[in-house]
């Protein structure tokens, strides 16, 4: 079994910043891929942010110099620093990471169970 668990919601004044954490546990070979995705009321779930145990990068357009990933491999846990949050960042935020259980196991991807993120005023 794998779980995620993403900490650091919360409400927060336009302008404001906020650091979210994910921590995968259970049995995990290797993790390939993590990231931030987010869903606000009524929209489809996008993605935010990726990072790859690789180096690459990805960031949404939106949240492209706002937004910083990072990632602790050695401890399956990554992060996601907002900056400079505003109300359309309003959404709960899921982490996700592509990976393996085992040697020989195939890659999955898990997901957390989302946190809280509310910009208001």
């Amino acid at each position: 079994q794998v779980q995620l668990v993403e900490s650091g919601g919360g409400l927060v004044q336009p302008g404001g910043s906020l650091r979210l954490s994910c921590v995968a546990s259970g049995t995990i070979f290797k993790i390939n891929t993590m990231a931030w995705y987010r869903q606000a009321p009524g929209k489809e779930r996008e993605s935010v942010a990726i990072i790859t145990t690789g180096g690459s990068l990805y960031y949404a357009d939106s949240v492209k110099g706002r937004f910083t990933i990072s990632g602790d491999s050695a401890r399956n846990t990554w992060y996601l620093q907002m900056n400079n949050l505003n109300p359309e960042d309003t959404a709960v935020y899921y982490c996700s990471a592509d990976l393996a259980q085992t040697y020989e196991s195939s890659w999955r991807r898990y997901w957390g169970q989302g946190t809280q993120v509310t910009v208001s005023s």
